[in-house]
């Protein structure tokens, strides 16, 4: 629970300090992101530049295009605290080389991930660690509307994924396999499909990605696909739909990075050592997203559901002294 008393003494110290320390950091323009992963370390990064560094941070909506053409074009806001950066590769290695913008820390260090998953502990059980020892098991895996084949679940309609999805389950020749493509038909029901096979304690198998909520809340293992990422097969085909003859590929894992812009870097002094070594992994951020979701929570709650949580991992990303202020303010 955050605190709500302090003594006056300790006051006057905290605010003495996050003076001399604002001179530095002054102002900071953050934005909020308008996914839970990206919105909750936007409110993490608040908590703790503020309390602990002595910044002013205001959030500003944001998202990946938008924000990134107007920190490239006009310098603000000052910090993307998780920008997948992967859709903007060419001109943000164009915007570091002219020193414009700064990459910081790889805020997510297992990057985004896509893939298929099957529940851990099915994979344990059955020993199935690739898509190929799925495909291998159609009887493991019901919710076909044939129910003499496995289910294999996919994105809904609209969704890219679902055009990928479908490459690959005929690249696998998952059909002649016993495998029957079931239309999840909206993120709920992807979501729900998943939810009913752990009630159930049964097998469940299709697409999926993290960090997120229900990976956070269930266990998942991600199925090796045996195979490297051919980026010119995944252009010319694998998110094409209707392509003729698609051959078997993987997912690139999304580079999922800090990005501040120049004059952030030259105002923010030690604030910027936070940026460029704050960094948590998928299943930290699926259980905070768990816990938002299940609690219906705002972005802000969620921050401080994580720093009074799991001080195990924040607390490594500042020095001792910025962890106690931050715990202090909690």
């Amino acid at each position: 629970m955050r605190k709500l008393f302090v003594s006056a003494a300790a006051s006057a110290m905290c605010v003495a300090a996050s003076s001399a320390m604002a001179e530095d950091c002054g102002t900071v323009t953050m934005a909020e992101m308008n996914w839970a992963s990206a919105g909750a370390i936007a409110h993490i990064d608040k908590i703790i530049l503020e309390n602990g560094y002595g910044c002013t941070v205001e959030l500003v909506t944001g998202d990946t295009m938008p924000t990134f053409t107007s920190m490239n074009e006009k310098a603000e806001p000052d910090i993307a605290p998780e920008l997948w950066i992967n859709a903007v590769r060419e001109p943000l290695d164009a915007a570091v080389a002219e020193g414009e913008l700064i990459i910081g820390g790889e805020v997510l260090n297992e990057g985004g991930v896509e893939g298929f998953w099957i529940p851990t502990y099915l994979a344990e059980e059955h020993n199935i660690y690739t898509v190929e020892d799925a495909l291998a098991r159609p009887d493991l895996f019901p919710g076909a509307e044939d129910e003499s084949k496995g289910a294999f679940f996919t994105c809904p309609t609209g969704w890219n994924c679902r055009i990928t999805t479908g490459n690959l389950f005929r690249a696998f020749d998952a059909e002649n396999k016993g495998f029957e493509l079931v239309d999840s038909g909206s993120a709920a029901g992807l979501d729900g499909s998943i939810a009913r096979a752990f009630e159930r304690d049964q097998g469940w198998l299709g697409y999926y990605w993290a960090p997120t909520a229900i990976l956070g809340k269930y266990d998942m293992t991600l199925l090796d696909f045996e195979v490297p990422h051919n980026k010119e097969e995944w252009d010319t085909c694998t998110v094409i739909e209707d392509c003729p003859n698609p051959q078997k590929n993987s997912w690139v894992k999304s580079e999922v990075f800090t990005v501040v812009t120049d004059e952030f870097a030259d105002k923010a002094g030690v604030a910027m050592d936070y940026v460029k070594g704050r960094t948590w992994d998928n299943r930290t951020a699926g259980k905070v997203l768990a816990w938002m979701q299940e609690n219906q929570a705002t972005n802000e709650d969620g921050a401080y559901y994580f720093l009074e949580n799991h001080e195990d991992v924040w607390s490594n990303w500042v020095p001792a002294d910025v962890a106690e202020k931050v715990k202090a303010a909690l």
